[in-house]
């Protein structure tokens, strides 16, 4: 081919290298939303309790958001590779154990431990595939191809989970992992060569100290009050997690090297790019946990048929994002990013026409909406906020794309999870704290049941319908407040 600038030698080796990175990132983002369809199938075996449930299914995503840049300075000092191959062990160690977790305690744990492990793979894998292709034109294509894996991994990880489990049992979702890792780390030396940067700062302890302890201790408050309601050691939780929160921030304007770099925030069209991941990510993770349950424990569908109801929309989400750029000629930046926010809020509105009878239709008209908005969120946030700041801090605008992206994943499920939850609490029949919980109960009267399905509907409808409210307002400041011509 005419564009190929290098040797086809040097070209096969590189694009072999491709190949073996791509696995890993189909794996980090696929366990972003696997369990939304396994989560009643987990909720039967393990019986957690209503904030266990939550953190099961947000553990991860908050590991690997908090960690995202840490790990990036990380590899710059001591190697990408040699990261990225320890990451792998430890995503593979962390998979077995959630696969046989006999407990809800030990599943939170491991899904921990692949959250550490995950933490490592993405900012260590870019960098490792920018580096095997020199040719700008080639690195283009690739990083391409690197951001369609990682959005069609978010895509089709429902999907997969709701495969496996019509013939398997729930641990298969994690256990699908450990021979991918192992193929990883017996292909990685041949393939791959080592990464460093020349120019990298100081780690600072006690940024990523605070970072860590207050998303978590937030976070935990706003679980335990939904599912137990206020306690004093839950506001005091809430209370200390904000503080931390604070003097992170603080912090971050006084050290040479922060882990967020908040004067990049001062440029809007980085804002409202890294908003845009942010809140994107946030409505994604509750509309496709809430809609898996509502699915198989409301309507009644079984784990196979309920994952080919996701299949339009994953089809329609992969391919926007793999057309993107031929929409942004089209429309142009501005539009583009606006077009994300009211397609994604218009199509989880759209859930708000399901009720206990029927949904199956309004689910997939949802899917089918927000997902071409899912499909440029993934691929223009990060090419919009890394194209709003000079060439220098490229860098540190990609790794904060990247961890809006995976805390928006996790804070989904704990801010508009933890209403829906607190819905439930509030309405349904008082007999356990989740819905799966209450269902499992023998001998239930027929009405407790129907109003235990009535309660979390309730809680789905105001979940999404504040998801898509918060979608819609946003996409309205962003066109009254971004430039016509956005940068190229």
């Amino acid at each position: 081919m005419t564009d190929m600038a290098l040797p086809s030698s040097v070209n096969r080796k590189a694009w072999l290298g491709l190949m073996a990175v791509l696995p890993l990132v189909l794996l980090v983002a696929m366990d972003g939303s696997i369990l939304y369809l396994t989560m009643p199938h987990v909720t039967s075996a393990l019986t957690p309790t209503a904030d266990q449930a939550l953190w099961i299914l947000d553990i991860y995503g908050f590991v690997v958001g908090s960690l995202l840049i840490v790990f990036g300075n990380i590899g710059d000092r001591y190697g990408r590779l040699k990261l990225i191959m320890v990451g792998a062990v430890v995503f593979g160690a962390g998979s077995l154990g959630a696969a046989y977790s006999q407990s809800p305690l030990m599943l939170i744990a491991a899904r921990a431990l692949m959250g550490l492990g995950g933490a490592t793979l993405l900012p260590s894998g870019l960098a490792i595939v920018s580096a095997l292709f020199p040719d700008p034109r080639l690195r283009a294509r690739a990083i391409g191809i690197f951001a369609a894996t990682f959005a069609a991994g978010f895509a089709i990880g429902p999907l997969i989970g709701g495969m496996l489990l019509r013939q398997f049992k729930w641990g298969v979702v994690f256990l699908i992992n450990v021979p991918v890792v192992l193929a990883f780390l017996i292909v990685a030396p041949i393939l791959l060569r080592e990464v460093r940067s020349t120019t990298y700062g100081r780690i600072d302890l006690p940024s990523l100290l605070l970072s860590f302890a207050g998303i978590l201790l937030f976070t935990w408050s706003l679980k335990f009050a939904a599912a137990e309601g206020i306690t004093a050691a839950q506001s005091a939780g809430g209370i200390i997690g904000i503080l931390a929160l604070v003097l992170f921030l603080r912090r971050q304007t006084r050290i040479d090297y922060p882990l967020l770099d908040l004067s990049l925030f001062r440029d809007r069209v980085f804002s409202i790019a890294i908003l845009t991941g942010l809140l994107s990510l946030v409505v994604w993770s509750v509309a496709g946990y809430l809609s898996g349950i509502y699915l198989q424990s409301v309507l009644g569908f079984d784990v196979f048929t309920t994952a080919l109801l996701t299949l339009p929309g994953a089809i329609v989400l992969t391919a926007t994002c793999v057309g993107t750029a031929r929409i942004v000629e089209w429309i142009g930046r501005k539009t583009a990013l606006v077009a994300t926010h009211l397609l994604i809020g218009a199509g989880v509105i759209l859930l708000l026409l399901t009720s206990t009878e029927v949904g199956g239709a309004a689910f997939i008209a949802s899917t089918l909406i927000a997902g071409i908005g899912y499909g440029l969120s993934f691929s223009l946030v990060a090419e919009v906020a890394v194209s709003a700041v000079s060439p220098e801090r490229a860098g540190a605008a990609g790794s904060i794309a990247e961890t809006s992206n995976e805390l928006g994943n996790a804070l989904g499920i704990t801010l508009l999870g933890s209403l829906a939850a607190l819905s439930f609490r509030l309405l349904g029949p008082g007999v356990a704290g989740t819905l799966n919980e209450t269902l499992d109960r023998p001998g239930l009267p027929p009405e407790t049941v129907a109003q235990a399905k009535e309660a979390f509907l309730t809680g789905l409808h105001v979940a999404v319908g504040v998801g898509g409210l918060l979608m819609l307002v946003v996409g309205i400041i962003a066109w009254l407040w971004l430039p016509r011509n956005l940068p190229k």
